[in-house]
């Protein structure tokens, strides 16, 4: 029997981790003002020293975060002194007071546009005209390396959709995909720091990558590049052939092989601040699992891996233990983190995301159990899950009653990367809409059932 106050809770756990990461309240906890003293994460700025606030910058978290500024900063100086302007996607723009939000993509395609490109050379030339009294903020959340495309000399916009496409869909991790879209930019990877002439700058950062490495983070466009142990075009060469890209982009990745040996520092240090990450939201889903009764199993932040891996792999740790003794309502398993999906060869339609695809992994493996008391509820903080306008996916005894019902097995849709029909038609999605945050995905599962048996 289905005990729908499981789910509930699971969910409220996965909600609670969300909220902790709300972009506006980590922006409005990372910057103070007292009168004429403006403290962004424990650096002090003089306002009458101040001629002109700049804000630039994008991502998922973008509207949130400008709108915390805002809040922050209180209506005189947003009124007299703020400029800016944010590349978010499309489904998040909406209007403030002085910062100007930009469509920078359409929703759910998470690759360049040529509306990107006009906002970035927007911002690019605000930047270029700062002077000694200016102070520059960038606010960058996961997403933006997507939202913030500066096609590099020598190449096009379709060049760089081309790549994209490609170590996308061949299932390249997040560093190897943004060492490369950073040796094709003119925005990322140091470019912007190298391109402010003069004044100050703070980066405010919620992190969407495992171990918050901020040369990684929207690729970097505030920090220098790490020297590593492969060129940008030896990373490529790991995911295609020569032939499939542009000569063009292997021109302007060897150009920027030698560019990066004799590199020059910027002219303007950049301090650079990440204000949220995937830990915050964990801490906080294991307070609110303690809060409605549960007792933590595990908690594992930054986790990497193949998506219907780590499915099967918690989903059997479940098992194993949920059996445990506890005076606790009963068991919490927590992850985070980004894993990947292996496609496999389909010339079929199919849709789906990581977190959909983990929660019906865990499904199969869940199959021939009893699984009352049983719940597994992975999405994405961001509410994107893959091209689909789910957050992520749910496995219970709920989602596998109407499977039975309807005669969907889990592996057939499994074997086609194709869960979110499977999770529609079975009430298994979670579905948000754009949470304005970023900081990767948070899996919760519980476990109350004292004496599983195997099921009929």
């Amino acid at each position: 029997m289905t005990d729908p106050s499981l789910r509930d809770d699971a969910l409220g756990i996965w909600h609670a981790a969300v909220a902790a990461v709300a972009s506006d309240q980590l922006v409005v906890r990372a910057v103070h003002r007292d009168g004429n003293t403006l403290e962004i994460a424990g650096r002090a700025f003089d306002l009458r020293e101040i001629d002109r606030l700049l804000v630039i910058g994008g991502g998922k978290a973008g509207t949130g975060m400008a709108a915390g500024l805002e809040a922050a900063l209180g209506s005189d100086i947003v009124a007299t002194k703020l400029h800016g302007l944010l590349n978010v996607p499309a489904d998040c723009v909406r209007t403030l007071q002085r910062i100007r939000i930009h469509a920078g993509r359409p929703a759910g395609v998470n690759e360049p546009t040529a509306e990107g490109v006009a906002g970035v050379n927007e911002m690019l030339s605000l930047v270029g005209s700062m002077t000694p009294r200016d102070l520059l903020m960038v606010l960058l959340s996961g997403g933006g390396s997507a939202l913030l495309p500066a096609p590099a000399v020598g190449i096009s916009l379709s060049d760089k959709q081309v790549v994209t496409r490609l170590l996308m869909s061949r299932g390249a991790p997040i560093e190897d995909l943004n060492a490369v879209r950073s040796a094709l930019s003119r925005f990322k990877g140091g470019q912007l720091a190298r391109a402010i002439p003069a004044g100050r700058a703070v980066a405010l950062i919620i992190s969407d990558v495992v171990g918050d490495p901020l040369n990684v983070i929207a690729s970097g466009p505030t920090v220098m590049p790490v020297t590593a142990s492969a060129s940008p075009a030896e990373i490529l060469r790991k995911y295609v052939r020569n032939e499939e890209v542009p000569s063009a982009v292997w021109n302007v990745l060897h150009r920027r092989s030698q560019e990066l040996a004799e590199q020059k520092r910027p002219r303007i240090e950049v301090q650079n601040c990440v204000i949220g990450n995937n830990a915050t939201a964990l801490q906080a889903a294991a307070a609110e699992a303690v809060k409605r009764g549960y007792a933590i199993a595990e908690t594992e932040t930054n986790q990497r891996g193949i998506a219907r891996e780590i499915g099967v792999s918690l989903a059997e740790r479940c098992l194993a233990e949920r059996t445990r003794p506890t005076t606790s309502r009963g068991w919490c398993w927590l992850s985070g983190g980004e894993p990947i999906v292996e496609l496999v060869p389909f010339a079929g339609p199919r849709r789906g995301g990581r977190n959909q695809e983990l929660a019906l992994a865990a499904l199969q493996r869940w199959w021939p159990e009893n699984l009352d008391g049983l719940v597994l509820v992975s999405g994405g903080t961001d509410g994107e899950d893959g091209p689909t306008d789910a957050a992520g996916g749910i496995a219970d005894a709920a989602v596998r009653e109407r499977a039975v019902a309807f005669n969907l097995m889990p592996a057939d849709f499994l074997a086609v990367n194709n869960a979110y029909p499977f999770l529609q038609q079975t009430g298994g999605l979670i579905q948000t809409g754009p949470t304005h945050t970023n900081v990767m995905d948070v899996r919760v599962v519980l476990s109350h059932l004292k004496s599983p048996s195997r099921s009929a």
